[in-house]
């Protein structure tokens, strides 16, 4: 049955999902102290692929796994207001961030039929170890957050392990 609505089938699925929901008394701290900053990358399941459950962890995605100043920011309230005193940075292989440079990403954008981007920047990288490790050092230097455990870590999508980077 044709909809008109484009978000019908994960809605329907939240339906269903919301019948057996048993979330609601988890609180809003990560009960393992822990913050992920991972890709958005839809082959990686940050909470199994850590051995986690619901509420152990805040997750951070983005393009790359980057820490941007939006992820400092979202790690200042984590780390003061919701019981996180150890990070993970987790890149991954195979990221379409590292598959090419800027230029790259940008004239891909634009052969989809997407605009100029060229004032963006994608934060691609050649050397994801190389990136990783800088990351890791912006969250360790930032001077807002507290004393946290950092490290980084590449995450390999065709065996499911993490290799320590720092």
């Amino acid at each position: 049955m044709p909809t008109d609505n484009p978000f019908a089938d994960v809605l329907a699925a939240n339906e269903r999902f919301a019948d057996r929901f048993t979330l609601s008394a988890l609180p809003g701290t990560a009960a393992r102290g822990l913050a992920v900053l991972t890709c958005m990358d839809s082959r990686i399941d940050p909470l199994r692929m850590l051995g986690l459950a619901p509420g152990d962890a805040k997750i951070l995605r983005n393009a790359g796994a980057r820490v941007t100043d939006d992820v400092l920011r979202t790690l200042v309230l984590a780390s003061y207001l919701l019981g996180v005193d150890r990070v993970m940075v987790v890149a991954h292989t195979d990221c379409r961030m590292s598959a090419g440079g800027e230029e790259h990403v940008h004239e891909a954008i634009r052969a989809a039929g997407g605009p100029d981007t060229r004032s963006i920047s994608f934060l691609t990288t050649a050397d994801q170890d190389a990136a990783v490790r800088q990351d890791v050092q912006r969250v360790r230097s930032w001077p807002y957050l507290r004393d946290l455990s950092v490290d980084g870590f590449v995450y390999d999508l065709s065996t499911g392990l993490l290799r320590r980077v720092t």
